[in-house]
């Protein structure tokens, strides 16, 4: 019988943990399924590692780890470089592979090779940059020297929304500055680290650098290896009281944290604003990965002079959008990743319109195989309304009116949360001074995208700590150390 496409792409993905370069079976021979959210259907049977595999992971990482620091910068971002290339060459099944396991679109997940090998490209040119300094103690005793050091093994906990770019995201800045690391995908998308890992092989990492635990079991397999006095720094990618739990877990190793977090990112439109670019802008911040990304625009803020035509302008485009299989040719908007996330965007539309907000358009569930929600659009939702204080994480766009800047503002930072703002206005001047005035630790102005693998990805309050990409990225995988000596002409 011949294999389709899809049946030859999965055949290849490893179904196997990777502790110290050797693919290998859960210790207890356990399993997990990975589901198509499109169909419901089983793509995969994958190992679920126990607590010992987890434990013989770090052991893999910490016996590769002074051999890997040692390595010379140069080799360490060839290696970045050589799996840069590998995944441009690969990129077509890798991104089928997202698109099967995490149902977003064909072109979304193309997107995401693109913008997670940007991390893989930027970090081998980061790796050469790594640098110390040299001076005079101000006294003239002595010569201060301050070097950078690879912090030791990490722990790498990513997402299922982006299963590409948050595992570069992580795994790059760590191998440039000469990290070995544990890696726990998603259990509901794995796959796409496994693959990766298998790349990375090809791209001549050596055994142990990298190791890979997939398991159904997450919070009983990572806390002994955030408890073991051997790592030394976490990063995590997921909602905001998981990430409380685990700097908990961290806080007794006092290990170095990186925390990107949830969020509730305000949409400013304010009544000078080009409504055809904010439209677009808005098309872009809410639907992009179906909603389902922690910087996705969740309420919309309008000014009360143009908020009908903006309401009018974008409902038209949502209820436009094709929704369907994301492989599949021409649909724009896939399934959400499971039943939990159609009740949610479902329960959240009802409690809004409940509460007096009009439904333009969508706000139901598809009925069918797989886990679809309609675009929606809700207008005028009030105050006390729960879309405006949860975090949606689907296709629903919420409208908010208001007639001042000073309430805009109050009305954007009236959350706990504050990982990205955007605002759409002609002015430069309240441009500047939205930067300064909202508390949020990015902001697309007159952009409805914002993420960059040459800029800090991170949030304030509670949507995280450290950040991600950028020079800043480097930096969270490395320690200083100062050193002084005797000054040499004395």
């Amino acid at each position: 019988m011949t294999l389709t496409v899809e049946e030859t792409l999965l055949s290849r993905v490893p179904d196997a943990l990777l502790i110290g370069g050797r693919w290998r079976p859960a210790s207890g021979g356990e399993t997990l399924l990975v589901r198509d959210p499109a169909t419901g259907a089983v793509i995969k049977e994958i190992a679920s590692a126990s607590v010992e595999d987890g434990r013989a992971a770090l052991d893999a990482a910490c016996e590769a780890f002074p051999s890997w620091a040692e390595t010379p910068a140069r080799v360490r971002g060839e290696v970045l470089r050589r799996a840069f290339d590998l995944l441009m060459e690969r990129k077509e099944e890798f991104a089928l592979l997202m698109s099967l396991e995490m149902g977003k679109t064909l072109a979304e997940a193309r997107g995401e090779v693109a913008y997670g090998g940007e991390f893989l490209r930027w970090f081998a040119e980061e790796a050469v940059r790594v640098s110390g300094r040299y001076a005079p103690s101000p006294e003239g005793h002595g010569r201060m020297i301050v070097t950078q050091h690879p912090v030791g093994p990490c722990y790498l906990i990513t997402p299922w929304n982006f299963p590409l770019a948050m595992a570069t995201r992580k795994i790059a800045p760590a191998l440039a500055a000469g990290c070995t690391v544990v890696i726990k995908p998603a259990e509901l998308t794995p796959l796409t680290t496994l693959l990766f890992a298998r790349l990375l092989e090809d791209a001549g990492l050596p055994p142990g650098v990298v190791n890979v635990l997939t398991t159904a079991r997450s919070g009983a397999v990572s806390e002994p290896i955030i408890r073991d006095p051997r790592l030394r720094k976490l990063s995590f990618t997921g909602s905001t009281p998981v990430g409380v739990r685990l700097l908990e877990q961290a806080a007794g190793g006092v290990l170095r944290t990186s925390m990107e977090l949830g969020g509730n990112a305000p949409f400013v439109v304010f009544d000078d604003a080009d409504l055809s670019a904010a439209v677009d802008g808005a098309m872009a911040a809410k639907f992009r990965n179906i909603g389902q990304a922690c910087t996705a625009a969740n309420r919309f803020l309008v000014h009360s002079s143009v908020v009908e035509e903006f309401t009018r302008r974008v409902t038209a485009r949502v209820a436009e959008l094709r929704v369907g299989r994301g492989a599949d040719d021409g649909v724009e908007i896939g399934p959400l990743i499971d039943d939990r996330a159609v009740a949610k965007a479902r329960e959240l539309v009802a409690d809004a319109v409940a509460r007096g907000a009009s439904l333009r358009t969508g706000g139901h569930a598809i009925d069918g195989p797989g886990t679809f929600f309609e675009p929606t659009v809700v207008a005028d939702v009030a105050p006390g309304s729960d879309i405006l204080s949860e975090e949606i994480f689907g296709p629903v766009l919420a409208i908010v009116p208001f007639s001042s800047e000073d309430e805009a503002v109050a009305l954007a930072n009236a959350t706990e949360y504050g990982l990205v703002s955007y605002v759409y206005t002609e002015s430069l001047a309240r441009g500047q001074r939205m930067i300064e005035r909202l508390a949020t630790g990015m902001m697309g102005l007159n952009m409805g995208v914002v993420s960059n693998a040459a800029a800090p990805f991170g949030g304030w309050k509670m949507s995280g700590l450290g950040r991600e990409g950028g020079a800043e990225g480097i930096h969270e995988y490395l320690q200083t150390k100062y050193t002084l000596t005797p000054n040499p002409f004395a």
